[in-house]
């Protein structure tokens, strides 16, 4: 028998598909497509966004209030680390995250797949190597990856510390041998010494393989951006514009944000893709990770912050455009067919979510 938790569940849900429905049918742009079943079927187990798109209030014109965009959002925070106090560590980290010595060869550093002055990525498909042979999935942005519940599309990593030290023995990245190597290495270039001595005061021996990880997470930890959606999401009405806020409005209504919510708009749960319309991908997601056959076509939702400027898209980057990518998503996600008014204001409104100044 339910309890009230599961009756409000319930609730939630009808809401949602209630809602979504009540907006495809009105909204003009939407094309007309028949759903083969709910957009939620199929969610990955223990989702618990499932029901928070019913949680609408206005009129027919969908009309959001302060109340509704709290269900979906929050904006960022002014900091996830005291950066006073943890000074002498992230300058190690960010030195560290810009040296190529790191890799065999010293030609690949963090930064070369994941570039600070281009939103955290290098703009490729998948991110050549030491040999410039390229990986299997999409180089993601380093901005804002912290507040993620995992790293990698797969989750495979716990935190950005522990992210960061993978690509470093990878043989088709970075392609050091063993955490041993790096180590000795870094032991015999001098400006380390002290870096590694003052960004861990007391330990006997800082040139740890772990440490690395410790820094470079640091550094990754100040890389938030924030954007006009967060002075939005603060009270101020005026940061975004009537396209932004009807995107806005499309963007929940359609149950976009069902997967693309909290701080990040995204980056906080796992979802398959391929929810109503199977996405052809030789990529199985998580199930190399868990193999539990229901991690089949399974990842990390991606974060949509600085979206517009973090092309191409997708596990593989086979997504060339924006206006593709939202296309996609709709129709395979949501069992939806969109027409080019929403793309235009639904993309308006991502484009709100640019750093600052990077616009």
């Amino acid at each position: 028998m339910l309890n009230f938790g599961g009756y409000m569940k319930v609730f939630l849900f009808l809401a949602l598909i209630l809602s979504s429905y009540s907006y495809a049918q009105s909204d003009p742009d939407h094309q007309g497509k028949t759903q083969k079943g709910d957009h939620h079927g199929g969610m990955h187990e223990g989702d618990h966004h499932g029901g928070m798109g019913g949680m609408m209030h206005g009129s027919g014109h969908h009309k959001l209030d302060r109340a509704t965009l709290k269900h979906f959002f929050e904006p960022l925070p002014a900091s996830i680390i005291d950066e006073k106090k943890n000074a002498a560590l992230i300058a190690l980290g960010k030195k560290l995250y810009l040296d190529p010595r790191l890799s065999v060869n010293d030609t690949i550093s963090c930064n070369s797949c994941h570039q600070l002055d281009n939103s955290g990525v290098d703009s490729q498909p998948t991110s050549p190597g030491h040999e410039g042979k390229r990986g299997g999935r999409n180089s993601p942005t380093t901005m804002n990856a912290a507040l993620h519940i995992a790293q990698f599309w797969d989750g495979r990593a716990k935190d950005v510390e522990e992210q960061a030290l993978g690509p470093i023995l990878n043989p088709i990245e970075m392609g050091m041998p063993s955490e041993a190597a790096v180590v000795n290495k870094l032991k015999k270039i001098e400006e380390y010494k002290a870096l590694f001595a003052e960004a861990f005061k007391g330990e006997k021996d800082p040139f740890q393989y772990k440490n690395i990880g410790k820094a470079i997470g640091a550094f990754e930890r100040t890389l938030l951006t924030p954007s006009r959606f967060d002075d939005y999401l603060n009270g101020d009405e005026s940061a975004l514009n009537d396209s932004e806020k009807r995107g806005l409005k499309k963007f929940i209504h359609m149950g976009c944000a069902t997967c693309h919510n909290g701080v990040a708009l995204g980056g906080n749960s796992y979802k398959k893709l391929g929810v109503v319309e199977p996405y052809e991908t030789k990529d199985m997601g998580r199930f190399e990770i868990t193999g539990l056959e229901i991690d089949k076509k399974v990842f990390k939702v991606p974060s949509l912050r600085n979206i517009t400027k973090t092309a191409p898209y997708f596990h593989d980057g086979s997504v060339a455009t924006l206006d593709e990518a939202i296309q996609e998503m709709a129709e395979h996600q949501l069992g939806r067919e969109v027409g080019p008014g929403f793309v235009n204001d639904v993309k308006a409104f991502l484009g709100s979510l640019t750093s600052k100044g990077k616009e």
